[in-house]
């Protein structure tokens, strides 16, 4: 028998994905259904005057134009704010949608859109950040929490101290598949094909929407084309998906297009940060004021804890880190990859880097100088935390030792060369979460639970799960996911998949074993007599010991005996008690190669080494995969990627792939990820931490520093484009 955890495994649903047999949401095979195509509007606030439609109702393959004065009312009827698709003539933000054409066809519909004519009544708007928090509130999460010590005296009396503001654009997710829905009606049971990352909570949602119980709402989603974020709460195109479906009475299809996405499902906040970071002459943190600032949209409240993360980093006696969220006539963000976490974490490491220059001290040795043995902001121990070592191998890996100090004295040639690091950290998370196995006579298992697999490998762990408790074979073991009718399971994300869902796996795959256990022991003469669930396992289609592999039993022909085909368990899993007691953290450190060429400004991240803590690595082939990912994205934060509005429209001007620009492969280059396996007992029953977030975390930091360690210019706008540096 073959043990899984740990091994290097392909993906199993690798063949399905590269042949097209994988499914995703805008490509099941609906009979008659229709399309339907979104009209945008075209103002940033004010209401529709008027609404001409006539001419698109007549165009050909037409069945209906839905409108806010024709369309189903949804939730409680009021329709006066934007919680529900085309419920009032209210307009809150440019690129809203105002009517739903479905038609026969996609270009029949597309077609149609175009002539829908609308006319508004503007009202005054605001779509500047900036501005708007001037007039901003204390975000209530980030209030609760007082000042730790008295961190406006030690500010005042603080040996070295450095003052910066930093800004990050809005960022939008841009995942390759766009999102879409399929909606069809049997009288009231509601099916729903969809590219989200949790089905249960868009059953809630149509639920509510449609005043039906979610056990009449059916959410299928097997795959998922990337989402990052982007598909974590409901969108507002499910329910207009539904809406149409049963105002026309057939299958309505709706998908995306890419310009659509930029309004359609959220985005990383424009986030202003003010950081103050005083020190003793030996480089100890005395102060840490870091007040951050985002914003919202006008009819709904969002945070992305920009500030959570930060005050658990450095051990630091005085500590302040406030958070305002202010709204704009923008619609409303939501969480993108390492969401607060990296944004919170650029200011924060750029102004580490900062001090370090201020002391005439190695960065790398700062962060060793401030290091924090236990959490600084509940006192309690870390469950695991392993950040020390990543330093040291990081470091060696790297050659940190051959860095020279100074600003612009490293070349290859013409090019300038930069060498900057930064530190990680994210949440080692655990969500409630169930799991269904069905294990048959025939040694095959049948596993299942609702949750997602938006790309990092969902569907290959869990089977390595099962596979490895309940002692079969990968290719004997089924692992279903992304449909409501299964066992609940929180959303993807936050990186807590693998310690929600992976735990319930395991504990529905232990209470089989349990289960023949109980059986052996019921019969006169068992080999097992005696035993404890515990000290047994299954392997290679048998109950034994694990002490005394000699006493086991045949499963199948206990099974026979018993007249069972199958034993079916489902497993809830919930966070021990005993993580109260500790922090849990995942941790990891960064160290970039940038060159620059001083004539054009471009800068190249020619090396990169990421070093991860973050608990037991189920399957390192797809963790290195994670944490590339992440350092691919980190690299289009900082280099490249930013929503630009025109504020004198309150509209999203580079709203296409043309100009939003991503990194492609000609922007990355040497990437090493490595990993600091670490033995925690407390953070779940398999020992892992989440690392999609960690992997992207330090990255923008590391590079802005290693730019101003090539330059001598320290970029605090991102992105770092050649204008800045020229």
């Amino acid at each position: 028998m073959t043990r899984y955890l740990g091994k290097e495994t392909p993906r199993v649903d690798g063949v399905a994905k590269v042949t097209g047999k994988a499914k995703y949401a805008a490509e099941f095979q609906v009979p008659h259904v229709c399309h339907g195509f979104i009209v945008q509007g075209t103002i940033a606030k004010g209401r529709i005057k008027a609404i001409h439609t006539a001419e698109a109702e007549q165009a050909p393959g037409v069945l209906r134009v839905i409108t806010h004065l024709n369309a189903q009312r949804l939730g409680d009827g009021a329709g006066g704010g934007w919680q529900w698709p085309l419920q009032s003539d209210r307009i809150f933000f440019n690129g809203q949608p105002v009517a739903l054409v479905v038609a026969q066809t996609f270009e029949q519909a597309r077609h149609a859109a175009r002539l829908v004519r609308v006319a508004y009544d503007a009202e005054p708007y605001n779509t500047d950040t900036e501005r708007a928090l001037q007039q901003a509130g204390q975000d209530a999460d980030a209030g609760k929490n007082a000042p730790r010590g008295d961190p406006q005296g030690a500010w005042g009396q603080a040996e070295v101290r450095v003052e910066a503001r930093y800004t990050i654009p809005m960022e939008h997710h841009n995942p390759i598949e766009p999102h879409a829905a399929i909606a069809f009606w049997d009288r009231d049971e509601l099916t729903l094909f969809d590219k989200t990352q949790g089905v249960g909570g868009v059953q809630r949602h149509l639920a509510s929407a449609f005043g039906i119980r979610p056990e009449q709402v059916r959410v299928v989603s097997p795959f998922v084309g990337g989402a990052f974020g982007s598909s974590l709460k409901p969108n507002y195109y499910p329910s207009l998906t539904a809406m149409a479906a049963r105002m026309v009475r057939r299958p309505v299809k709706v998908v995306y297009t890419r310009t659509q996405m930029f309004t359609g499902h959220g985005y990383r906040p424009f986030t202003v940060q003010n950081v103050k970071l005083g020190a003793g002459r030996d480089g100890r943190l005395s102060v840490m004021i870091h007040e951050a600032g985002h914003n919202t949209s006008s009819f709904e409240s969002f945070s992305d804890a920009t500030t959570r993360y930060i005050k658990q980093v450095y051990a630091c006696p005085n500590l302040h880190a406030p958070l305002r969220v202010a709204a704009t006539d923008l619609a409303t963000p939501t969480w993108m990859r390492a969401p607060g976490a990296v944004s919170g974490m650029f200011a924060l490491e750029s102004a580490m880097d900062e001090l370090a220059y201020e002391l005439g001290m190695d960065p790398l040795q700062l962060r060793l100088a401030n290091y924090a043995e236990v959490d600084p902001e509940s006192g309690k121990p870390f469950s695991s935390k392993a950040l020390r070592e990543c330093y040291r191998i990081g470091a060696d890996k790297f050659g940190w030792h051959a860095r020279t100090h100074a600003p612009g004295s490293m070349r290859d040639g013409d090019l300038l060369v930069g060498w900057g690091m930064a530190t990680g950290v994210w949440g080692a998370l655990q969500m409630p979460a169930s799991a269904r196995v069905i294990y048959r006579a025939d040694g095959t298992a049948r596993v299942s639970s609702a949750t997602s697999d938006i790309g990092p490998g969902t569907y290959t762990v869990m089977t390595m799960i099962a596979a490895e408790f309940l002692g079969l074979a990968l290719e004997r073991v089924k692992f279903d996911l992304g449909d409501s009718n299964q066992p609940t399971a929180p959303s993807q994300g936050g990186s807590w998949t693998t310690s929600s869902v992976g735990s319930a796996v395991r504990g529905a795959a232990l209470a089989v074993g349990a289960r023949l256990l109980g059986m052996a022991n019921a019969e006169s003469q068992s080999p097992l007599a005696g035993a404890s669930a515990a000290e047994v396992e299954m392997i290679d289609g048998e109950l034994r010991m694990k002490k005394a592999p000699q006493r086991a039993v045949r499963i199948a022909d206990l099974m026979r005996r018993h007249r069972m085909e199958e034993i079916n368990e489902v497993f809830d899993s919930t966070p021990s008690k005993e993580r109260d007691d500790y922090a849990s953290l995942a941790h990891g450190v960064q160290f970039i190669e940038v060159k620059v060429d001083p004539r054009l400004g471009t800068v190249r991240v020619t090396r990169a080494i990421e070093v991860s803590a973050c608990g037991k690595i189920i399957n390192p082939l797809a963790s290195h995969s994670q944490e590339i990912g992440g350092v691919v994205w980190g690299i289009g934060m900082a280099l490249l990627e930013a929503t630009e509005v025109d504020h004198r429209y309150g509209r999203i001007m580079n709203a296409n792939l043309q100009h939003y620009h991503v990194p492609v492969n000609a922007d990355v280059q040497t990437i090493e990820t490595i990993f600091v396996e670490e033995d925690d007992t407390v953070v779940n029953p398999l020992g892992v931490k989440g690392m999609g977030e960690l992997g992207m975390v330090g990255i923008p930091a590391a590079i802005a520093n290693a730019v101003f360690h090539a330059t001598g210019r320290r970029v605090r706008d991102l992105p770092i484009t050649p204008d800045k540096l020229l």
